[in-house]
Formats: structure tokens, sequence, C-alpha cells
């Protein structure tokens, strides 16, 4: 057995789905299992940003792996297609140079969005969501523009190898800027929609997947390094638009925005399916699968719609399209053999409490400390209901297939 060879290629493929975007278990789980079906045995720990691999070989000194994991990305469509590569090694277990050109292959064969479906995303994604949190049609087209700018930033901070929380700073505060400025000339009539949907793009929500998920699976540490992760860009992006709004206020005057609307629910359909479109798209999610999670997405909002009516609790809403949401992904994963995360992510867009941030920040700004607490109160329980479902249910798919694969052992 060349287990050098053999560790290599363990390595790289775990490596590929960190970069990609996968949980942190996943990661463990593939790596484990990819060696385990050569019966070799070994030690795998994996966090956020390192990844350690240990063998012991029958005869000769332990083998040590270590790589560390830069930048994660949205890249979905690699997370499923490297996922599938490590299903189809361990069932033929070819030799290892041969499987490293499967790797390769796998590599090349991986599909991406150009820029400009990239920015088409941005426009979708901001513009469906500012139609969903109350704004008009000609906020919708404004959150858009405003959506391609965070776009193009995000593009040259990453050119630049900027640290994200700087990032999402300068993405925001700028954002922020053009829709008050659009508001102030009376071109947009509620730039607060307007921002709030341009920021639905700046939100961590694979972040937030993640770190329920790493937590349900027994990686705490990586879990909890992940929230802490979450909260710094939730600050990040209070800093960059709180900055926006003191120096539109500053410059051409305090930025005025009329009621939110409330939509009839066809209109929010419409909104909703926009929205998570464009996410599809900014996820790197193709095919069936994207079609599979704008469905999703649209029913978590509805669930969530009925829920409320019919307990009359806007939090029980949230915790029951969760739930829904979670529920939804577990099993078209199991149906179509991809992970759970390139459904859930998209699928769960429609309950994120951007809003929610949006308002605590700008109450802040304002000085309201008392509606600051009380908005950042309930944010924060919305934030977590939305955790208790995602892991109840997860929780529950872990147990049955736990239970399932112990069962066939017997």
């Amino acid at each position: 057995m060349q287990y050098s060879k053999l560790l290599d290629l363990a390595t790289d493929l775990g490596y590929e789905l960190a970069m990609c975007g996968a949980e942190t278990f996943r990661v463990e789980e593939t790596v484990t299992l990819l060696l385990k079906a050569y019966d070799v045995e070994a030690e795998v720990f994996v966090i956020p940003n390192c990844m350690h691999i240990s063998i012991e070989p029958v005869v000769g000194q332990p083998i040590t792996r270590m790589r560390r994991i830069g930048y994660h990305g949205n890249d979905l469509d690699g997370v499923e297609k490297f996922s599938g590569l490590s299903r189809a090694i361990c069932n033929r277990t070819p030799e290892p140079e041969v499987a490293q050109q499967w790797l390769n292959e796998v590599r090349k064969m991986r599909l991406s969005y150009s820029l400009p479906w990239y920015l088409a995303g941005d426009f979708l994604g901001a513009a469906g969501f500012a139609v969903f949190f109350g704004g008009t049609w000609l906020d919708a087209l404004c959150s858009g523009i405003c959506g391609i700018a965070v776009g193009l930033i995000s593009k040259a901070m990453d050119k630049l190898k900027a640290n994200q929380f700087f990032s999402t700073i300068i993405a925001s505060f700028l954002m922020a800027i053009l829709a008050y400025l659009l508001g102030v000339a009376g071109v947009s009539p509620n730039p607060d929609a307007v921002v709030i949907g341009a920021l639905m793009i700046l939100v961590p929500g694979l972040l937030f997947t993640n770190a329920m998920r790493d937590i349900i699976y027994g990686d705490t540490n990586s879990g909890i390094n992940r929230i802490v992760q979450v909260l710094l860009i939730a600050v990040a992006i209070a800093l960059g638009t709180a900055s926006a709004w003191s120096v539109t206020s500053l410059m051409a005057g305090i930025p005025v925005s009329a009621p939110d609307l409330n939509h009839p629910w066809y209109i929010m359909v419409i909104a909703c399916l926009v929205g998570c479109a464009g996410f599809t798209i900014l996820f790197n999610i193709h095919g069936k699968g994207s079609l599979l999670c704008i469905v999703g997405g649209v029913l978590t909002w509805a669930v969530y719609a009925a829920t409320t009516q019919l307990c009359g609790s806007e939090l029980m809403g949230f915790f029951w399209g969760s739930v829904f949401a979670s529920l939804y992904s577990e099993t078209m994963a199991r149906i179509r053999k991809y992970p759970a995360i390139s459904y859930l992510v998209v699928c769960i867009f429609p309950l994120i409490p951007g809003a929610g941030v949006y308002y605590t920040m700008n109450y802040a700004v304002q000085g309201d400390m008392a509606m600051f607490a009380d908005k950042g109160m309930y944010t924060a329980a919305t934030a977590g209901l939305m955790a208790v479902g995602i892991v109840l249910v997860s929780t529950v798919f872990r147990l049955w297939s736990t239970w399932r694969r112990e069962h066939k052992r017997v």
C-alpha cells in the first residue's frame, strides 16, 4: 500500500471540500471514510482554518499531513462534486494514483458562473428581498443596483486579499451611501428597504448554517469559531451602514423612508422567488438543484407565514419555517444524494432577520437605546429559534441514519 500517496489524496480531497465551504464534520467524515475504505485507520482533526491528518502504517513510522485552509468560498457545486467523488472512491477503492487523477478531473469539471452572471445574482438577490422587506418595485431597482455595487466591491476586495471584516465594512458603507443618496434625491421612496435588500448579499448565511450543523455533529469548537465569524461580520455590516447614515446625514440631510408596504401574498411569493434565484447564483448552485432550492425557499416562507397566522406569534413562524427548511433540505439530500447544505443555505434565506439587524443598528445610531435593546433582543431570539429548528431536524435525521447503519450491520 502506497500510504504516502493515499494520505496526499485524502488531504487534497478534504482541502478542496473545506475551501468550497463544506461543514467541518463533512470534511472530517469524508477523509476518515476514504482512508477506512482502504483499511487505514486515521486520526483526523479539522477546524475552519486548519486540517491535520495522521495515519499509522502496518510497517514504519506514522505519517502526518497538515494543511492550512484559507478563506472559505461559497461554492456549493464544488461541495456536491467532491462529495460525490469521495463516495465513488470509497465504493471502488482504485489505486491512489488513479483516484488522484479522478480528483484532478473533478477539479476541471467544476462549474462556475461568469462575472455577468454573478452580478445578475447580486441584482436579483438584492431586488427580490428589497420588495420582500416592504419596498416598492422602484426600491427593488435601486437595491439591485446597490447589490451590483456590493458584488463589484467584494470582488475588488478579494483581489486585494483584504480580510472579510474590512471588506464587509467597505462594501456595506459604500453601498449604503449610494442607497441613502438615492433616497435623499427622491429616486427611492424607501431607502431602508433598499439597504436591507442589498445587505442580504453580505449576510453570512452559509457560515450560520454551517455553524449550527457543526455543533449538531459534535464539532463544537468549529461551530463556535464560525458563530464568532458571523458576529464579526454582523458588526462590520452595522459599522458600515451606521457610518454611511451619519455621513449622508451631514452631507445631504437625513434620509427619510416611506412606511414599509404590506404586499399581498402573491407579490411576496414573486419577491421570494426572485431573491432565492439570485442566491442560487451567488452560492454557485446549478441545474435542477437551483430550481429545488428556489422552490424550497418559497415553501419555507409559506410555512412561516401560515404558522405565524395560526400560532399568533411571528417567533413561532420563524421556528416552524426553519424546521420545514431543514426537513426539506435533509429529504432532498437523501433523494438526490447531495449534501443537505446545498439546499438549506438558500431555503433558510427568506427567514434571515436582515431587517432586524439593520433596524437594531439604526436605533443605536439615532440614540434610541430602548428600541435598540428591544429590537436587538427580538432579532437574537429570531436567530436562536431558527438555530433550534435546524438543530432539531438535523439531529433526528442524524440519529435515524446512525440507527440504519447499525441495523444493517446486525
